[in-house]
């Protein structure tokens, strides 16, 4: 290899040393942010929790990163928010921003130039402005309604240029700021899945047996009196590997399943003179229609089986699922 390539690899005692230094760095400046906190911070969350509007976040270069983190944490934690940049508000996206909205802009220093820019023509509007900065004497501090401090005494950057212990407060306090909100409004699993369907906590709090079940045709049932014949036969037509036994009404007398037939096979009995009632595993486990689909996949476990019956309210049949169907729905 030749020397210049080798010069260029990365010593492990120096490489670990710094790496170590940069969290220390930033650990600090978190705790330094945590030890100022004050009445400022509960001001600014009253101002987030009375606006109609949204919060609109602002922010250049990294500190513009930070901010849509942020908007993003905010919307997806029950408080209404978007991130706007300075530069293209100066040409025409200022139009997003309403009277009824409140802005929270970030800036370390205080004084980048797009950002300094609109802050006259948001003060001409009325807009309610949550600084977001460590420069306290800056342009933004002296336009803000309220300040909030994240100053750091340095950057974890060697040359204490690079943006580093400074992003790393900004996304802190605007985390604080959602967690915050997010308690002060009431937020619960259920909200936050309404925000992420998508997602795996979605499905599991957003998903019911009724989205998931089979219905109609597809639910094998038979009637109690039917030959042994018969219900194998609907289970076969109808791949779920249990039958449910009902009577004339629709009510659910029992189940019979893949499992059941081994057993009688296993115990050498007469299949072709049994009827399903003969047969059925009485008063099985059934879930009701409106369930989570993540309680009927709980139950399945719990009792170790793979099929469940579906009820409505009159505990009546409406449907029917296995563990594959929860499977398909990514709920397990």
């Amino acid at each position: 290899m030749p020397d210049k390539m080798q010069s260029m690899l990365a010593q492990t005692a120096p490489t670990l040393q710094l790496a170590r230094e940069t969290l220390d760095i930033e650990a600090s400046a978190l705790l330094q942010i945590k030890s100022r906190l004050d009445d400022r911070f509960v001001q600014a969350v009253n101002m987030v929790l009375n606006v109609q509007g949204r919060v609109v976040v602002t922010g250049m270069g990294k500190s513009g990163h930070i901010g849509r983190k942020i908007a993003a944490t905010l919307a997806s934690t029950g408080t209404p928010a978007m991130f706007v940049h300075p530069g293209e508000a100066s040409h025409g996206d200022l139009g997003m921003i309403q009277a009824i909205d409140v802005v929270l802009a970030i800036s370390n220093s205080g004084e980048s130039d797009e950002l300094v820019a609109i802050l006259p023509v948001l003060k001409r509007l009325g807009v309610p402005l949550i600084a977001m900065t460590g420069g306290l004497q800056s342009s933004l501090a002296q336009h803000a309604d309220v300040v909030l401090d994240c100053s750091v005494e340095k950057e974890a950057c060697p040359l204490n240029l690079a943006p580093t212990a400074s992003t790393t407060a900004q996304l802190a306090m605007g985390d604080a700021l959602a967690v915050t909100l997010l308690d002060a409004r009431g937020f619960k699993p259920e909200d936050f899945a309404r925000s992420h369907p998508g997602g795996s906590l979605g499905r599991r709090l957003l998903t019911h047996v009724a989205d998931v079940m089979r219905k109609g045709d597809a639910v094998p049932q038979v009637a109690p009196e039917v030959a042994f014949t018969v219900l194998m036969r609907e289970m076969s037509q109808k791949g779920l590997g249990a039958s449910a036994v009902v009577n004339a009404n629709g009510h659910v007398l029992g189940i019979f399943t893949d499992g059941d037939l081994r057993r009688l096979v296993e115990n050498g009995a007469d299949l072709r003179s049994l009827k399903a009632s003969d047969v059925m595993h009485a008063q099985p486990r059934t879930i009701r229609l409106d369930a989570l689909a993540v309680e009927a996949a709980e139950m399945m476990e719990q009792c170790r089986i793979t099929s469940l019956l579906v009820v409505d309210e009159a505990g009546c049949l409406c449907g029917a699922l296995n563990s594959n169907d929860l499977m398909r729905a990514k709920v397990i």
